[in-house]
């Protein structure tokens, strides 16, 4: 593949991803050319050119990306998971080492996008300091996020291009079948209630119903990696990227309901994965011809959201320094859930 310097080329790590689709559409609209990377997938909602590598596999990555020759920038948003913090470190370092290494040989590499999350100030153990800023000191233990940043940080020493670090808060999405889509699971738990008669009871402690979870749109997420990407203040730099406004789920969770034409209900510690099987004969009926799966599982396990509910601490980042850096947009949260719960619908994933 020979292109210019002068031509911006993408390659997306985890471009069929809660994050990298949105990205991969960005991308496009404004006329990058974009080439995805995928471990199984033989193609793409977008009908970008995929090329199936397993980054784990030091030999077969310097083999598969060998020819992409034109690269200018990366974009990682790929992940493995394991049964542990500890036992991610390795193989996602692996991953993220045996791509750009290879890359950066053979093309005209700018820039490096990493994206991380709010487990690099340790939001993954327990309560933390917030609202998390980019400054504040790493925490100890192992996590996989920041262990990557080490490796990228360093191996770009010395080198003629740079990387950013982007840290969204929960990334509001239409993508079905992700296990981080939240606005999904929230849509498929009111749409169930709804059926059934039932108020919509916000599905967590009295604690987290008066926390504050900040949340970050997934349009305004691809738009600011981005600007990152081809800004010259982001080089070297991460930022936190978020919507901009705070609620607590007190606030936002009555608006939701009313979007439903549902009422609330005060908080009760549920399982949305549990609901999900529980109403799996229910939601098939629901179903019926009208929507696109019959299967709740298809579309949401519902552990993410129970692991977000679970959260009975502040979750949220200060994002002053992205637009104090350039990038100036912002979206209120709770339009951003209308909308995506409008687009689900429109899809036919939700009635």
């Amino acid at each position: 593949m020979n292109n210019t310097q002068q031509k911006h080329v993408a390659l997306v790590a985890g471009a069929s991803g809660i994050v990298g689709r949105q990205l991969v559409k960005t991308l496009l609209h404004n006329e990058w050319e974009v080439i995805g990377l995928s471990r199984h997938a033989e193609s793409h909602p977008e009908g970008i050119p995929l090329i199936n590598v397993d980054l784990l596999d030091e030999q077969h990555s310097a083999r598969m990306l060998q020819p992409l020759n034109g690269v200018t920038h990366i974009f990682y948003s790929a992940w493995l998971n394991a049964a542990n913090w500890t036992e991610m470190v390795e193989p996602n370092v692996t991953m993220l080492r045996n791509l750009v290494s290879n890359i950066e040989k053979t093309t005209p590499l700018k820039t490096v996008s990493l994206m991380q999350g709010y487990k690099v100030y340790g939001a993954h153990l327990g309560p933390f300091k917030t609202p998390a800023r980019e400054s504040d000191p790493g925490v100890p233990g192992a996590e996989f996020n920041a262990a990557q940043l080490t490796w990228l940080s360093q191996f770009q020493r010395g080198k003629t291009w740079h990387w950013n670090a982007i840290r969204p808060g929960v990334v509001g999405s239409t993508v079905p079948g992700n296990t981080m889509n939240l606005a999904l699971s929230i849509a498929l738990y009111a749409s169930l209630c709804k059926a059934l008669g039932l108020p919509l009871r916000f599905p967590g402690s009295e604690q987290t119903w008066h926390s504050i979870v900040d949340h970050t749109d997934g349009e305004l997420l691809a738009e600011a990696t981005l600007w990152a990407s081809t800004s010259p203040v982001a080089e070297n730099q991460a930022f936190n990227v978020n919507n901009g406004d705070v609620w607590r789920w007190s606030e936002l969770w009555p608006g939701i309901a009313r979007w439903f034409e549902l009422e609330y209900a005060p908080p009760v510690r549920l399982s949305f994965h549990q609901l999900f099987k529980d109403y799996g004969g229910i939601w098939r009926e629901l179903a019926g011809q009208r929507l696109v799966e019959a299967d709740i599982l298809q579309l949401s396990d519902g552990r993410f959201a129970d692991f977000v509910f679970g959260w009975n601490y502040d979750m949220f980042g200060d994002g002053s320094k992205l637009r104090r850096a350039g990038f100036t947009r912002m979206q209120a949260t709770d339009d951003m859930f209308f909308s995506l719960f409008m687009q689900l619908r429109a899809a036919r994933i939700i009635p």
